[in-house]
């Protein structure tokens, strides 16, 4: 627990200090200068660096090899009864249900042009972001009516288990997706085209908390299994019927999202 929370503030301390200790730029003749203004698309790419090792963390060490030690998963995981844990997709949309819950505007879904659930399914001109995520791979950024700021990430088919769950799911439009394909894309929203360095801690310190629930939800649907796995320190790979707590797992995912969180910002600094 302890190491978890020195891990979280030292990675928000880091990026709020990056941003205050910024230069301020001098404003152009005629534009309002407002302090401490920061385009939001820096704090999509720090929140969004935190949701990749998060889900890339769980696809691999809990998902995949959670399987290889008995634990299963699922489309039915939330049902009473049903001994399962969400799926990878399943767990960014409890990701996402988690910050809804929360006051603050963070918006955050995943899509696509061929989702398996069709209330995934972009329309409109998320489309035609899409189309252009697609082919480019890189992140395209928005202003949509009633959203505010819209920022895609390209959600790449990084699994082999993604890959085949895909194919050969039943409600599936498209049966030949390959490893290392953009399936969808990782969609957050913001209100307005600005934060502030103090916003931006707020936020940060929301996703993490929104994240740690989710996968706290996770653990506590184990807890109605016949054999509950261990929850502590261990990991799946030990090869114990096993699953990290929730500040075991939040410490790794901020520790490995960190070093991009940080690049992002001080790039913001060149």
């Amino acid at each position: 627990m302890k190491y978890w929370l020195v891990t979280s503030s030292a990675l928000i301390c880091a990026s709020v200090y990056l941003f205050v200790s910024a230069p301020e730029k001098l404003p152009v003749e005629g534009e309002r200068l407002e302090a401490q203004n920061v385009d939001v698309e820096r704090l999509f790419h720090a929140v969004n660096a935190l949701n990749h090792h998060a889900r890339k963390i769980y696809t691999s060490e809990i998902v995949g090899k959670g399987k290889k030690v008995g634990l299963k998963f699922g489309e039915d995981w939330a049902e009473r009864g049903v001994e399962k844990g969400p799926l990878p997709a399943l767990f960014l949309r409890e990701f996402s249900k988690e910050l809804e819950r929360r006051p603050e505007p963070l918006g955050l879904y995943l899509g696509s042009d061929e989702p398996i659930n069709v209330s995934n399914l972009f329309t409109g001109s998320t489309a035609t972001d899409y189309q252009k995520l697609v082919a480019t791979e890189a992140p395209v950024f928005s202003n949509i009516d009633g959203f505010g700021k819209v920022a895609m990430f390209p959600d790449i088919a990084s699994a082999q288990g993604c890959v085949t769950c895909h194919n050969e799911h039943p409600d599936s439009p498209k049966k030949d997706w390959v490893l290392n394909e953009v399936m969808g894309a990782t969609t957050w929203t913001w209100p307005q085209e600005y934060t502030s360095a103090e916003e931006m801690q707020v936020m940060l310190q929301v996703a993490v908390d929104a994240l740690g629930d989710a996968y706290g939800n996770y653990l506590e649907k184990t807890e109605e299994f016949s054999t509950p796995p261990l929850i502590g320190e261990d990991w799946p790979e030990s090869g114990q019927y096993a699953l990290p707590s929730k500040e075991v797992y939040l410490a790794r995912v901020i520790e490995e999202s960190a070093p991009d969180a940080l690049r992002v910002l001080l790039e913001y600094l060149e």
